[in-house]
Protein backbone atom coordinates (compact mmCIF):
# COMPACT_ATOMS: atom_id res chain seq x y z
CA UNK A 1 0.00 0.00 0.00
CA UNK A 2 1.26 3.30 -1.17
CA UNK A 3 1.58 6.21 1.69
CA UNK A 4 -1.03 9.28 1.54
CA UNK A 5 -0.63 11.46 -2.41
CA UNK A 6 -0.62 15.21 -1.98
CA UNK A 7 -4.08 15.68 -2.57
CA UNK A 8 -4.72 13.25 0.88
CA UNK A 9 -2.46 14.40 3.05
CA UNK A 10 -5.47 14.96 5.63
CA UNK A 11 -5.99 11.31 5.55
CA UNK A 12 -4.88 9.52 8.70
CA UNK A 13 -2.76 6.81 7.63
CA UNK A 14 -5.57 3.78 9.39
CA UNK A 15 -8.44 3.68 8.44
CA UNK A 16 -11.49 1.33 8.12
CA UNK A 17 -14.75 0.97 6.81
CA UNK A 18 -17.53 -1.45 6.54
CA UNK A 19 -20.08 -2.30 3.81
CA UNK A 20 -23.56 -2.52 5.33
CA UNK A 21 -26.23 -5.12 4.45
CA UNK A 22 -29.71 -4.00 3.51
CA UNK A 23 -31.15 -7.18 5.14
CA UNK A 24 -29.50 -9.26 7.74
CA UNK A 25 -30.37 -12.99 8.70
CA UNK A 26 -32.81 -13.08 12.01
CA UNK A 27 -31.47 -16.97 11.94
CA UNK A 28 -27.86 -15.74 12.13
CA UNK A 29 -28.58 -13.37 14.08
CA UNK A 30 -30.08 -15.52 16.67
CA UNK A 31 -28.05 -18.02 16.86
CA UNK A 32 -24.50 -16.34 16.24
CA UNK A 33 -22.94 -16.43 19.72
CA UNK A 34 -23.14 -20.59 18.64
CA UNK A 35 -21.83 -20.14 14.81
CA UNK A 36 -19.24 -17.92 16.11
CA UNK A 37 -17.38 -20.22 18.72
CA UNK A 38 -15.04 -22.28 15.51
CA UNK A 39 -13.59 -18.71 14.45
CA UNK A 40 -13.54 -17.41 17.63
CA UNK A 41 -10.90 -20.58 18.88
CA UNK A 42 -9.20 -20.01 15.99
CA UNK A 43 -8.45 -16.54 17.27
CA UNK A 44 -7.73 -17.45 20.37
CA UNK A 45 -5.51 -19.69 19.97
CA UNK A 46 -4.01 -17.34 17.20
CA UNK A 47 -3.37 -14.49 19.66
CA UNK A 48 -3.19 -15.87 23.13
CA UNK A 49 0.28 -16.71 25.00
CA UNK A 50 1.82 -19.83 25.84
CA UNK A 51 1.28 -22.10 28.95
CA UNK A 52 3.88 -24.32 30.75
CA UNK A 53 4.06 -27.13 32.63
CA UNK A 54 6.52 -28.19 35.47
CA UNK A 55 6.86 -31.22 37.55
CA UNK A 56 8.10 -30.66 41.37
CA UNK A 57 8.20 -32.03 44.42
CA UNK A 58 6.74 -31.14 46.87
CA UNK A 59 8.11 -31.08 51.05
CA UNK A 60 6.29 -35.03 51.56
CA UNK A 61 8.56 -36.05 48.49
CA UNK A 62 5.07 -36.07 46.04
CA UNK A 63 5.57 -34.97 42.43
CA UNK A 64 3.01 -32.16 41.98
CA UNK A 65 2.51 -30.56 38.59
CA UNK A 66 2.69 -26.80 38.37
CA UNK A 67 1.31 -24.71 35.13
CA UNK A 68 1.72 -21.20 34.33
CA UNK A 69 1.05 -19.19 31.56
CA UNK A 70 3.87 -16.96 29.75
CA UNK A 71 4.65 -14.51 27.20
CA UNK A 72 2.12 -11.88 25.92
CA UNK A 73 0.40 -13.36 23.12
CA UNK A 74 1.46 -12.03 19.32
CA UNK A 75 -0.50 -9.45 19.87
CA UNK A 76 1.81 -7.71 23.05
CA UNK A 77 4.83 -9.87 20.97
CA UNK A 78 4.52 -7.88 17.93
CA UNK A 79 4.35 -4.52 20.27
CA UNK A 80 7.65 -5.14 21.85
CA UNK A 81 9.56 -6.51 18.72
CA UNK A 82 8.61 -3.31 16.89
CA UNK A 83 9.60 -1.17 19.32
CA UNK A 84 12.77 -2.83 19.84
CA UNK A 85 13.62 -2.80 15.62
CA UNK A 86 12.63 1.44 15.60
CA UNK A 87 14.46 2.47 18.76
CA UNK A 88 17.77 0.67 18.11
CA UNK A 89 17.26 -0.11 14.37
CA UNK A 90 15.39 2.70 12.88
CA UNK A 91 13.43 -0.43 10.54
CA UNK A 92 9.94 -1.69 10.18
CA UNK A 93 10.05 -4.78 7.89
CA UNK A 94 7.60 -4.88 5.37
CA UNK A 95 6.82 -8.46 6.06
CA UNK A 96 6.30 -7.62 9.94
CA UNK A 97 3.96 -4.75 8.65
CA UNK A 98 2.40 -7.25 5.97
CA UNK A 99 1.71 -10.07 8.86
CA UNK A 100 0.52 -7.25 11.87
CA UNK A 101 -2.18 -5.67 9.51
CA UNK A 102 -3.42 -9.24 7.96
CA UNK A 103 -3.81 -10.64 11.66
CA UNK A 104 -6.07 -7.19 12.67
CA UNK A 105 -7.66 -7.42 9.59
CA UNK A 106 -9.10 -10.99 10.59
CA UNK A 107 -9.65 -9.92 14.27
CA UNK A 108 -11.52 -7.12 12.62
CA UNK A 109 -13.78 -9.02 10.82
CA UNK A 110 -14.43 -11.71 13.64
CA UNK A 111 -15.47 -8.58 15.39
CA UNK A 112 -17.57 -7.68 12.81
CA UNK A 113 -19.12 -10.52 12.50
CA UNK A 114 -19.87 -11.01 16.21
CA UNK A 115 -21.48 -7.29 16.57
CA UNK A 116 -23.87 -8.55 14.32
CA UNK A 117 -23.03 -5.91 11.56
CA UNK A 118 -22.70 -8.52 8.88
CA UNK A 119 -23.71 -11.71 8.11
CA UNK A 120 -20.81 -13.10 6.31
CA UNK A 121 -18.46 -15.55 8.44
CA UNK A 122 -15.57 -14.47 9.03
CA UNK A 123 -12.73 -15.64 6.46
CA UNK A 124 -9.42 -16.07 7.05
CA UNK A 125 -7.94 -14.60 4.37
CA UNK A 126 -10.79 -12.90 1.75
CA UNK A 127 -11.03 -9.11 2.58
CA UNK A 128 -15.20 -10.07 2.40
CA UNK A 129 -17.14 -6.70 3.20
CA UNK A 130 -15.15 -5.28 5.87
CA UNK A 131 -11.81 -2.76 4.61
CA UNK A 132 -9.43 -2.09 7.03
CA UNK A 133 -5.94 -0.50 5.57
CA UNK A 134 -2.57 1.01 6.90
CA UNK A 135 -0.25 3.16 5.23
CA UNK A 136 3.20 1.29 5.50
CA UNK A 137 5.96 4.15 7.04
CA UNK A 138 9.44 4.75 6.11
CA UNK A 139 10.48 3.80 9.53
CA UNK A 140 13.86 5.84 8.16
CA UNK A 141 12.01 9.28 7.64
CA UNK A 142 8.50 9.16 8.94
CA UNK A 143 9.23 7.37 12.84
CA UNK A 144 11.08 9.21 15.58
CA UNK A 145 13.24 6.53 16.70
CA UNK A 146 12.15 7.15 20.29
CA UNK A 147 8.36 7.94 20.25
CA UNK A 148 7.47 4.23 20.96
CA UNK A 149 8.21 4.49 24.17
CA UNK A 150 5.90 7.05 24.68
CA UNK A 151 3.01 6.38 22.16
CA UNK A 152 1.01 4.59 24.78
CA UNK A 153 0.80 7.34 27.39
CA UNK A 154 0.46 9.92 24.86
CA UNK A 155 -2.57 7.87 23.96
CA UNK A 156 -4.40 8.14 27.49
CA UNK A 157 -6.94 10.76 26.47
CA UNK A 158 -8.12 8.21 23.78
CA UNK A 159 -8.23 5.71 26.36
CA UNK A 160 -10.81 7.21 28.55
CA UNK A 161 -13.12 8.36 25.92
CA UNK A 162 -13.01 5.28 23.75
CA UNK A 163 -13.62 3.54 27.31
CA UNK A 164 -17.25 5.41 27.45
CA UNK A 165 -17.80 5.05 23.49
CA UNK A 166 -17.47 1.48 23.74
CA UNK A 167 -20.26 1.15 26.75
CA UNK A 168 -22.49 3.09 24.43
CA UNK A 169 -21.66 1.00 21.62
CA UNK A 170 -22.17 -2.34 23.15
CA UNK A 171 -25.72 -0.89 23.87
CA UNK A 172 -26.43 -0.13 20.68
CA UNK A 173 -25.10 -3.77 19.81
CA UNK A 174 -27.58 -5.14 21.98
CA UNK A 175 -30.33 -3.21 20.98
CA UNK A 176 -29.58 -3.87 17.30
CA UNK A 177 -29.74 -7.24 18.06
CA UNK A 178 -33.92 -6.98 18.88
CA UNK A 179 -33.69 -4.37 15.81
CA UNK A 180 -32.53 -7.04 13.32
CA UNK A 181 -34.59 -9.93 15.10
CA UNK A 182 -37.50 -7.83 14.74
CA UNK A 183 -36.97 -5.88 11.22
CA UNK A 184 -34.09 -7.59 9.75
CA UNK A 185 -32.17 -4.11 9.47
CA UNK A 186 -29.20 -3.22 11.71
CA UNK A 187 -30.49 0.88 12.25
CA UNK A 188 -28.41 3.00 9.93
CA UNK A 189 -27.62 5.07 12.82
CA UNK A 190 -26.68 2.41 15.32
CA UNK A 191 -24.45 0.90 12.70
CA UNK A 192 -22.68 4.26 11.63
CA UNK A 193 -21.61 4.43 15.75
CA UNK A 194 -20.40 1.06 16.28
CA UNK A 195 -18.11 1.19 13.02
CA UNK A 196 -17.22 4.88 13.75
CA UNK A 197 -15.89 3.34 17.52
CA UNK A 198 -13.86 0.44 15.66
CA UNK A 199 -12.19 2.89 13.73
CA UNK A 200 -11.42 5.40 16.48
CA UNK A 201 -10.16 2.60 18.22
CA UNK A 202 -8.20 1.40 15.46
CA UNK A 203 -6.19 4.76 15.02
CA UNK A 204 -5.46 4.27 18.34
CA UNK A 205 -3.83 1.09 17.75
CA UNK A 206 -1.84 1.52 14.66
CA UNK A 207 -0.55 4.93 16.78
CA UNK A 208 0.15 3.56 20.46
CA UNK A 209 0.53 -0.27 19.34
CA UNK A 210 1.79 -1.13 15.60
CA UNK A 211 3.81 2.02 16.02
CA UNK A 212 2.80 2.36 12.20
CA UNK A 213 2.53 6.06 12.37
CA UNK A 214 3.49 9.29 14.37
CA UNK A 215 0.86 11.07 13.55
CA UNK A 216 -1.72 11.38 16.66
CA UNK A 217 -5.19 9.93 16.25
CA UNK A 218 -7.45 12.57 15.59
CA UNK A 219 -10.67 12.34 18.26
CA UNK A 220 -13.24 11.56 15.92
CA UNK A 221 -15.83 8.89 14.67
CA UNK A 222 -15.96 9.48 10.89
Amino acid sequence: MSGPTASNTDVYPARLTIDAQDRLGRASTIFRIILIIPIAIVLNILVSGGESTVVVVNGAGDFVSQSSSFGAGILGSLFLVTLLLILFRKRYPRWWFDFALALHRFITRVLTYLFFLTDRYPSTEDEQNVHLDLDYPDAQTQLSRGMPLVKWFLAIPHYVILFFLWIAALVLILLSWFAIIFTGRYPRSFFDFVVGVMRWSWRVQAYAFLLATDRYPPFRLS
